[in-house]
């Protein structure tokens, strides 16, 4: 089965937003990933609401928005409005885990949790049922560009083994340093859904780059 592929609008050129967008709406691509930062929670600050509703005036395609924000219930409703179809949290940025994954469903879309390179998956094992996507980040988050951390493989396949125990059907995506050279080792471990973004904007054709991440066997 073909991954799913998301760019991510982080590593788009700001000025020239609307064009990458449209770009991404003919591709092969099959979300938009969008990165809020809020320089706390991570050392970088990203686009925050304004942007996020110009994008949505442009996207044809699902938004899986990443919060990588403190206290992220205060703003999960705004990004639901917003467009967001599905919101992901940083499992190390909330107190209630279960109770952040319930308002989220209560609007009626897609709950995400996100785990950092060094928290471990089995920290999920009590949510897993509730939890629709987790977002393995396999660099640290932050900045777009980065190495790929290699102990990622391991951690995929340990969380799709508890997704299988556990009788779940959470999708397991991958964030940070995702390329044509590491894609088809990710999808054998388990990943559903590759997040590329420098690999995709800053290549010479991006619409080619997205068809061989769909295609990577």
């Amino acid at each position: 089965m073909q991954p799913i592929i998301a760019p991510s609008v982080l590593a788009a050129d700001f000025g020239n937003l609307e064009q990458d967008c449209k770009m991404i709406n003919t591709s092969d691509a099959d979300w938009f990933h969008i990165d809020i930062m809020d320089g706390v929670f991570v050392p970088n600050i990203s686009f925050g609401m304004p942007v996020l509703a110009e994008i949505q005036k442009h996207a044809q395609k699902p938004l899986d928005v990443h919060l990588m924000i403190v206290d992220p219930d205060r703003y999960l409703e705004t990004f639901h409005k917003l467009g967001a179809e599905i919101l992901t949290v940083h499992y190390e940025a909330c107190k209630h885990l279960h109770r952040s994954l319930q308002l989220i469903k209560s609007f009626g879309i897609k709950a995400g949790v996100a785990l950092n390179p060094h928290t471990p998956v089995q920290h999920l094992r009590d949510t897993i049922q509730d939890i629709d996507l987790v977002c393995l980040m396999s660099v640290n988050p932050g900045f777009g560009g980065q190495s790929f951390i290699e102990k990622t493989y391991d951690k995929i396949k340990e969380l799709k083994q508890l997704i299988e125990d556990t009788n779940s059907n959470c999708l397991i995506e991958i964030d940070g340093g995702v390329t044509d050279k590491n894609a088809a080792k990710l999808i054998s471990c388990g990943a559903d859904v590759l997040v590329a973004g420098s690999h995709v904007f800053k290549s010479a054709d991006s619409l080619s780059t997205i068809k061989t991440l769909k295609n990577v066997n």
